[in-house]
């Protein structure tokens, strides 16, 4: 991985975005950086109504996920929604 980038997401952990509220929560599935010097970051994120959406992972940059409104959610509460998502990948992977 290069040093040069600063992450927002990491696998594993859950989001929403501030104003797409219908989407629901979502879980990072999986963060791609490139090792090319100005390459992309990129983070996949399942969202509860059932959509994957990728975007830009990079604080560094002007279109990185989090200037787009995806905040980290971290309301313990929702640890049924972690497990229907995670039902769901399997479900599709079958």
């Amino acid at each position: 991985m290069r040093n040069d980038v600063r992450l927002f997401l990491r696998a594993g952990e859950q989001v929403k975005h501030n104003r797409n509220l219908q989407w629901g929560v979502g879980i990072v599935e999986e963060v791609m950086t490139s090792s090319v010097p100005g390459g992309t970051c990129l983070a996949r994120i399942r969202f509860q109504d059932g959509r994957l959406r990728v975007f830009h992972n990079d604080l560094d940059n002007e279109s990185c996920c989090y200037y787009f409104g995806i905040r980290h959610y971290d309301d313990p509460g929702h640890n049924g929604i972690r497990r229907q998502l995670l039902a769901y990948f399997d479900a599709d992977d079958c």
